[in-house]
């Protein structure tokens, strides 16, 4: 299998890259189905979560086959590749690098053989206690065991006889090493003969189980069931390990839930068509817009949204304030990633290559911009300068979401604290590095109440800085693991 470098052109990206998640995760038990084409088909609902790589495990009974490359998952599978992957039961992965680098052998899903099986798994999230469980599955920060990313560490330790188990049962070596692990994973993974998932005490990022007709899937979003025809049955609870095979669907429990979901699902990781916690995403983000608009009211002329992801809460607020809602910034769907370097030209235009204004739409207006989040503020100032060169007679930007000052330890790659500018700057200052006339972010008490949940049941470290659960190891282990694969 040839093995590309993997490498994401930055200059393409060089305004600003949004908060990006670690991974997507799929899988499905079904005898009559062909399993290979349901993980490609819910690996493509998920692409928006992992862009950089994308596998296939499928098992037959009797052996696990995996297929993965760097790339899209159209890049990386195709109808000959998917006819080859035969069997009923499939463990799919589409990743971003957040722990360890975005090189070909991180790859998931990763692939182990067991005293009496193998394991193929896929992880979603980011662990905290890497160094430690590398110390206990052999895998140091040195010397031919090293690891090579969290995912790897996990897989070794599930694939090990743990506790005197001498058959090194995957179920049995999930279950010695599951009340061991800290941080953030959504598991699928399987061995031969069966499919199983396991989500973190805090429930950090989503996992759902859905039903087909004769069969289960499990994914990392609900958009992905809809898309392979599954109907939703339920969450994976928080502490739960779930195993499918012929007999149906068994339960277990290793840790107690202590629920902390990220909040950042809502503003702007999952798709608007996903529900989390019984709560629609696309409802959350509107309601945040509305709120949006209550504390920051302003005299506009128009609410137009940075497509795609502020465009609900753009409708929010134009709903809310009674500002007309429209379109002034047109997206090119199709700049993402790319190997072609640009030319210096192309370069200092930055943006452009993904956003254009409306010139008709713009000139002359106070327009209020609402978008979901500020990193570094690069993009916002960008799209300040496009709008006054299109005409714009004011540029009110609103956030809906509160400043991001922390970095996020649980699967989201944000910048370091360093460069984030919510890290060092107040509001105002802010406001006039980004050149806008006024900016408003929503509160957290507002963004809160959008999601519908307890405060107690969400994870709000990227806007606070108290974490669920320590970090201090955390970005030791991500560093040490990037350096071993020469990221």
């Amino acid at each position: 299998m040839i093995k590309p470098d993997g490498r994401l052109n930055d200059d393409l990206d060089s305004a600003d890259h949004p908060p990006r998640d670690a991974c997507g995760v799929f899988g499905a038990w079904s005898p009559d189905e062909e399993v290979a084409k349901l993980a490609y088909f819910g690996l493509y609902a998920l692409q928006h979560r992992g862009q950089e790589s994308a596998g296939i495990a499928v098992s037959d009974g009797r052996r696990i086959v995996v297929f993965k490359d760097m790339g899209l998952v159209p890049q990386v599978f195709d109808e000959s590749v998917l006819n080859t992957l035969r069997g009923h039961i499939t463990v799919g992965h589409c990743r971003y690098s957040t722990s360890g680098a975005s090189v070909w052998e991180n790859a998931q899903p990763t692939f182990r053989a067991t005293p009496t099986a193998s394991l193929a798994l896929g992880h979603n999230g980011n662990l905290t206690n890497t160094l430690e469980l590398a110390a206990l599955a052999g895998k140091g920060p040195s010397g031919p065991g090293q690891a090579t990313s969290d995912t790897d560490v996990l897989t070794a330790l599930f694939a090990a006889p743990r506790g005197g188990d001498s058959d090194g049962g995957v179920e049995a070596g999930a279950m010695a090493t599951l009340p061991l692990v800290r941080g953030a994973f959504s598991l699928v993974f399987m061995d031969e003969q069966t499919l199983y998932a396991a989500r973190d005490p805090q429930g950090f990022r989503p996992l759902v189980l859905g039903r087909l007709a004769r069969g289960w899937v499990v994914a990392s979003e609900t958009a992905a069931l809809d898309i392979v025809g599954a109907t939703f049955v339920r969450e994976i609870e928080p502490g739960e390990l779930i195993a499918i095979d012929e007999r149906g669907v068994r339960s277990r429990t290793f840790a107690a839930p202590r629920p902390k979901g990220c909040i950042f699902e809502y503003v702007y990781l999952a798709r608007p068509d996903t529900a989390i916690s019984g709560r629609s995403v696309q409802s959350t983000r509107v309601a945040a817009g509305r709120r949006l608009a209550a504390e920051h009211p302003v005299e506009a002329d128009l609410v137009i949204p940075v497509p795609e992801s502020g465009t609900p809460a753009a409708i929010g607020y134009a709903q809310a304030s009674g500002i007309p809602y429209g379109q002034g910034l047109v997206k090119n769907s199709y700049v993402g990633r790319t190997f072609i370097q640009p030319s210096q030209t192309i370069r200092q235009r930055g943006i452009r290559l993904k956003l254009n204004p409306l010139r008709d739409v713009i000139a002359g207006q106070r327009v209020v911009v609402v978008d979901d989040s500020i990193v570094r503020g690069n993009t916002q100032r960008a799209i300040v300068a496009m709008l006054r060169e299109a005409g714009a007679a004011e540029v009110h930007i609103r956030i809906s979401s509160p400043p991001v000052a922390w970095p996020c330890f649980f699967g989201i790659d944000f910048a370091s604290r360093a460069e984030l500018i919510a890290g060092s700057l107040a509001v105002e200052e802010i406001r006039e590095s980004i050149g806008a006339d006024s900016l408003g972010f929503v509160s957290l008490a507002g963004l809160i109440e959008a999601t519908t949940l307890p405060a107690g049941q969400l994870c709000v470290g990227c806007f606070t800085g108290e974490y669920p659960v320590p970090v201090a190891e955390a970005e030791q282990g991500k560093n040490l693991l990037e350096a071993a694969t020469g990221a």
